[in-house]
Order: structure tokens, then sequence, then C-alpha cells
């Protein structure tokens, strides 16, 4: 299986972080199919489009700020196979960055990961609030099944912007906070980006679907929303998030079938990029 471009070691041991293909869209209600193919499709648009070839040796179109790290691409596994996988990853003091699959997989990853750390500051990236209550367990009802897993005090969403009217509830009944794409437009990426910094606490997981981006740079996605985020300031928020220190990072809910010229598998490799090379570099 072809790794992602971004993969510089054959060994686990060796690596800070581990690339994970979870390509699982069971717990799915979209219209929209092909989730499970965006592992896949990711890894290869990486190599195409990030990775040069010049008198028979391969160079890597990285990003211009921050240190390459050491990054094992552990290939692809399924659901029933993420307790162990994880574990064995936060064992080893290594950091997940997770390709799926629709949003449940970040279920069972926050489930696995704080159980081997306290509660998790949960930064969740989505134009959807994945806070339905009234059904459990898939892609709709994420936040509501990992309630007892995460710091709600220090916890937020970004993007959102089309919640159901029982999601407006639960979002005011556990005074969860939420950045709107209308409230970075007020306000400034910086300003911002500084609010999410003095919010955040120990134990820092991402959790990004890739639909809280606004169609027009990220057209392939399971469900997209217009008026979302654009992909410089969502770069920009990850690369300060990344910086203060993460404990994983799972990228969801690209829909390869549905894209547009490979424009939102090609941005979600880039996305993982700016992570790798930004964490932990903040003076």
């Amino acid at each position: 299986m072809e790794k992602i471009c971004w993969a510089n070691t054959e060994n686990f041991n060796d690596a800070e972080f581990i690339i994970v293909g979870i390509p699982d869209e069971s717990q799915s209600h979209a219209l929209r199919k092909g989730t499970e193919e965006a592992p896949l499709k990711i890894r290869e648009i990486s190599n195409l489009r990030d990775s040069f070839e010049r008198n028979g040796k391969i160079s890597i179109g990285r990003p211009l700020k921050g240190t390459k790290k050491r990054v094992h691409d552990l290939g692809n596994i399924s659901r029933n196979q993420i307790k162990e996988t994880f574990e064995k990853i936060v064992h080893s003091s290594k950091i997940p960055i997770s390709i799926g699959g629709d949003h449940s997989i970040t279920t069972e990853i926050i489930k696995t990961i704080s159980n081997k750390n306290e509660k998790i500051s949960l930064v969740y990236f989505d134009a959807h609030p994945d806070f339905v209550s009234s059904h459990r367990n898939y892609y709709g009802s994420v936040i509501t099944d990992v309630l007892s897993h995460i710091e709600i005090e220090s916890s937020l969403q970004i993007g959102i912007r089309t919640p159901e009217e029982e999601e407006l509830e639960n979002l005011n009944k556990y005074h969860l906070d939420v950045i709107t794409p209308f409230d970075i437009q007020k306000n400034g990426i910086e300003d911002i980006a500084n609010s999410i910094l003095n919010k955040l606490g120990k134990n820092v997981y991402v959790s990004f679907d890739m639909d809280c981006i606004d169609p027009s740079f990220a057209p392939g996605v399971s469900v997209p929303v217009p008026l979302g985020l654009s992909s410089t300031d969502c770069v920009y928020l990850l690369q300060r998030i990344a910086e203060k220190g993460i404990i994983g990072m799972d990228i969801m809910e690209v829909c390869p079938s549905f894209d547009v010229k490979d424009r939102t598998s090609h941005l979600a490799s880039r996305i993982i990029s700016e992570v790798l090379y930004s964490s932990g570099e903040s003076s």
C-alpha cells in the first residue's frame, strides 16, 4: 500500500507521529457515500502533488515553517481494531494522525485515548455540532457519545453553521463554546486564535471534519454546507494549536467520489503536513 508522502520512517518505534487510515463509513447517514475511499486517495494524491522526482531522487514539497518530524504510516485498520491500535500508539508515547472514514470513528479514538490520559480538551472543527442525543453511536452524535471523556470547559467547536434544534439545546445545556465562520469575520483570525489557545487545557485532541471548510475550497465532502471557513484560516488555527501541542488528530469525511480534480484530498494532505511540521514548535 502506498504511504503518505510525509512518512519518512519504516520503523514504528522511531516515529513521533503515526498515520492511521480507517476506511469505514458504516455509521454515516449521509446521502453522499465514499468516505471509506479517503485514506487511500489522500495518500495517493500526497505522492502525486507534493512529491517530486529529480535526478532519480524524491523531494517533498514541505511547509515553509516548522521542523520535520519522524512519521510512520501504519497503513489501514478496521473499526474493530481501533482500541488495540490506539492503545499501542498511546502507550508508546506517540501521536496518532488518523484518516477516516465517517466522523463516528472519532468516538472510538477518543474513548481509547482518554482512558490513557486525563479528560481530553477537544477542538472539534465541523459544519455540524454532531450533538444529537435522540439517536446515538453514529456520525451525528459524536459529542454526545464522548461527553464523559472530554473536559467541556476547555473544549470548543469551530466552523459550526447548521445545527439542528436539539443540538442547539445541547450546546446551551452543556455550555460548549462555538466559534462560527462569522465570528472569524467579525473578530479577525488572530484574536480568534489567541482566544482558542487561552481556552485549551492539557491533552488537546483535534478532530477535523473537512466540511468545516467552505465547499469552494473543499467540495469533496459527504455533507457540504455553504458559508464555511477558508482553507487558510483553518490551517492557521491548526498551526497555532499544533504549536501548543496535541495528543492526536483525525481528519474525517473526505468523499473522493464527489471531489473536483482531487482538490479536497490534496487539501487534506496539506493540512496533515502543516500539523506535522508545526507540532510543538512554539517558542
